[in-house]
């Protein structure tokens, strides 16, 4: 992380990246599978990925804080769109998917799977 216009660059992406559960590092520490964010042709930032598994943590504890409380105390038809939104997310294409959400949602997995064919047969 170079110059003093760069706080402002690091501060406008810093948003996205915790949305998504990465982390920021400098340029020069970044790996072959950070992707470096420059500037006017120099590297500012470097951004660390997080793990599939991992974002699908992530994205739920996100989902946490905008409701407010957790999602096992949340009704049927609000855990219902949440799981829509997570299908739509890609969240079930990771390994132990439906059985993470199932848990955040203090559901069984056979219900996170009702949900998913009640939205397919609609």
């Amino acid at each position: 992380m170079t110059g003093t216009g760069d706080e402002a660059f690091i501060a406008a992406v810093k948003p996205l990246v915790d949305a998504m559960g990465g982390e920021m590092i400098p340029p020069d520490e970044a790996g072959t599978d950070d992707v470096v964010l420059s500037w006017e042709g120099v590297g500012v930032v470097a951004v660390r990925l997080p793990q599939l598994a991992d974002s699908l943590d992530h994205i739920l504890a996100a989902l946490e804080r905008r409701k407010g409380r957790p999602l096992a105390d949340l009704d049927r038809k609000t855990k219902q769109e949440i799981v829509r939104g997570l299908e739509a997310r890609g969240a079930f294409a990771v390994r132990h998917g439906v059985e993470t959400v199932a848990s955040a949602l203090g559901v069984s997995r056979f219900t996170v799977y009702n949900y998913l064919n009640r939205e397919k047969g609609a």
